[in-house]
């Protein structure tokens, strides 16, 4: 892991790393010493690291939580060059859906297509970042919803260190079958007016998860309309099972 960057503000670190060919980032509160809890983050499609929203809850998690909270760029996203194969297939998925086929099918055959990259990806990350005296090998969360959900369920799945994950805006075609494996406590974020994944398929990738503790968050209103109170609910969450 090489750090290229640490500027701080309001409280709160942040350091740009790169790991191998990985950009990530990695917020802490300011002057941390010694081990904390940790949440990974995945961002959204065609979103980065950075995206507003995985910054403006990263830093609520660190101010008001103290955790630690990592993100990286997705293969094809943000600071990583174009993925040929991923950008074709994309292409092709567009031209299939103008041409009156369902999207949600064609979403989850590339999430999971991708998701054999980077779940590897990430418990690197996860190994790297915990070797950090400031971070430590406290207990792991995870936040992803729309793409980093149909990544973060095969990674949740596959992770022993994740001890509790926020999980949304994702169908049962491409997780389902991670999602049996899933035990840890979820909660789970879904759009009840949702155009890019058909309720039925948010519902039963809810009723897929085997966790015992699991809640399901319906709200009204599309894909990217998840309520600023979700957030306040997240931290709770999150404060309750890793601390």
């Amino acid at each position: 892991m090489r750090f290229t960057s640490e500027t701080s503000s309001g409280g709160v670190s942040e350091q740009l790393f790169t790991l191998g060919a990985i950009p990530g980032v990695l917020w802490t509160p300011e002057s941390a010493t010694g081990s904390r809890p940790l949440i990974l983050m995945g961002h959204g499609g065609g979103q980065h690291k950075k995206a507003p929203g995985i910054l403006a809850r990263a830093r609520r998690f660190v101010t008001e939580c103290g955790f630690a909270v990592a993100a990286v760029d997705v293969p094809g996203h943000g600071d990583r060059p174009k993925h040929e194969e991923y950008d074709r297939i994309a292409t092709e998925n567009q031209a299939r859906v103008e041409a009156g086929e369902e999207l949600a099918p064609l979403i989850a055959g590339f999430q999971a297509l991708v998701a054999r990259q980077t779940v590897p990806e990430w418990r690197a990350v996860l190994d790297a970042v915990q070797e950090l005296e400031h971070v430590g090998t406290g207990p792991v969360g995870y936040w992803g919803v729309s793409l980093g959900c149909g990544l973060g369920i095969p990674f949740v799945a596959a992770e022993p260190r994740v001890r509790a994950a926020v999980l949304g805006l994702g169908g049962a075609l491409a997780s389902a079958e991670a999602a049996a494996r899933i035990t840890v406590p979820v909660q789970f974020l879904l759009q009840w007016d949702d155009e890019r994944v058909p309720r039925a398929q948010g519902l039963a990738l809810f009723d897929a998860l085997a966790s015992a503790e699991k809640t399901l968050h319906a709200n009204p209103g599309k894909h990217g309309e998840i309520p600023a109170f979700e957030l306040d609910s997240s931290l709770r969450f999150f404060t309750r099972h890793l601390n």
